[in-house]
C-alpha cells in the first residue's frame, strides 16, 4: 500500500507541461500549486516542504515565458518556496479553504476585495531553519555577520522567507508619531501606546497594526519580540487613524525560576508596525516600588 503522503505518478507527469506557458496573447496566468489535502494532517510528515512533485519545474517553466503571474498556493503547512518568492510577482497563501474558496479567491485575484489576511506562521527559507519562529530566545552570541563565531548560517540569512504577521494588499500603509501616555509605570498601572497609520495608496484597504513587547533584562530569557496587541482598521485612501493600545503591567508578567507569576522592574521596548519584524520603537520602565 502507497502511503498517503508519497508522491503519485501524476505528481511527475509532464503531459502538456512543454505547452503551459505557449497560449497566445497577453492574459496573466493564475497558477495553482500546492499539497495534496492527504499530504497535510496525522501521519503525513514530509522531510522536504518545498512543492511535491515537479511543480517547482512548472513554475520556472511558466516564469520563463514572460506572461505575468499570479501563485495561488494551497498546502496544509509552509512550503519552502525561495525561487517562487524572489521571481514571482504575486503569491497568494489560501491554505487549506473550505467549499467557498473559489470565490474568496476569485475576489482576491480579481480585486473585488482588498485583503488583509497575515500570517500566523512563519515561512522557512529552507527546512534546515526549522523550527523558526518570531518569539525565540537570544543566544549568548547572537548573529553578528563580521564576526564568524556567532549564530548565524553561512548559506542563508537566519531570517524566514516571510515572517510572522506579515502579508500584503493592494494599496500601501505607513506608521509614524509613535507615543506612549507615560515613560515609566509601576505594578499593577497601565501604559497608553497610540501611533498614527495612514494609507499612502490609491485604495481603501485594511491593516493589521501589531503591538510587540521585549523584556531587556529579566532573571531568566526572555523573547526577542512578543505580540501583545493587535487591532484591523479600515482606512480610506490618503486618510490616516490613529490606534491606540492599552498594556498592563500584568500582560507583561511572566514565571520565574520558582514558576511564579511575576513583573520585573526594568527596561522595556516597544515595536508597532505591519509585521514581527521592523516597525516603529520605543521604550518604556517598569520600576520598583521601595516597600
Amino acid at each position: 500500500m502507497r502511503s498517503g503522503s508519497a508522491p503519485r505518478e501524476e505528481d511527475r507527469r509532464r503531459d502538456g507541461q512543454a505547452r503551459a506557458g505557449d497560449e497566445p496573447g497577453d492574459a496573466g496566468l493564475e497558477l495553482v500549486v500546492g499539497e495534496r489535502q492527504e499530504m497535510s494532517g496525522e501521519a503525513a510528515s514530509r522531510a522536504d516542504i518545498g512543492l511535491p512533485g515537479i511543480q517547482s519545474e512548472l513554475v520556472r517553466q511558466i516564469y520563463a515565458a514572460g506572461k505575468p503571474t499570479v501563485l495561488v498556493l494551497m498546502n496544509g503547512r509552509p512550503l519552502t518556496i525561495p525561487w517562487e518568492a524572489e521571481h514571482i510577482p504575486a503569491i497568494l497563501e489560501t491554505w487549506f479553504l473550505g467549499i467557498q474558496s473559489g470565490h474568496a479567491i476569485a475576489d482576491v485575484l480579481f480585486g473585488d476585495v482588498n485583503p488583509a489576511g497575515r500570517l500566523a506562521v512563519s515561512i522557512p527559507r529552507s527546512v534546515g531553519q526549522i523550527p523558526i519562529h518570531y518569539d525565540y530566545r537570544n543566544t549568548g552570541r547572537p548573529q553578528n555577520d563580521s564576526d564568524k563565531f556567532t549564530s548565524k548560517y553561512i548559506d542563508l540569512p537566519n531570517s524566514p522567507l516571510y515572517p510572522f504577521g506579515y502579508g500584503l494588499s493592494y494599496t500601501k500603509f505607513t506608521y509614524e508619531n509613535l507615543n506612549l501616555s507615560k515613560a515609566r509605570m509601576k505594578r499593577g498601572e497601565s501604559l497608553e501606546i497610540s501611533v498614527q497609520v495612514k494609507n499612502t495608496g490609491g485604495r481603501d484597504g485594511d491593516e493589521v497594526v501589531q503591538l510587540y513587547v521585549r523584556d531587556m533584562v529579566a532573571s531568566v530569557t526572555r523573547p526577542v519580540r512578543q505580540l501583545k496587541g493587535f487591532k484591523r482598521i479600515s482606512i480610506a485612501a490618503g486618510t490616516s487613524k490613529t490606534v491606540t493600545f492599552t498594556v498592563s503591567s500584568d500582560a507583561l508578567s511572566f514565571y520565574d525560576l520558582n514558576m511564579k507569576r511575576t513583573v520585573e522592574p526594568g527596561m522595556f521596548k516597544i515595536f508597532v508596525g505591519g509585521s514581527s519584524v521592523g516597525g516603529l520603537e520605543t521604550e518604556f520602565e517598569i520600576v520598583q516600588i521601595r516597600e
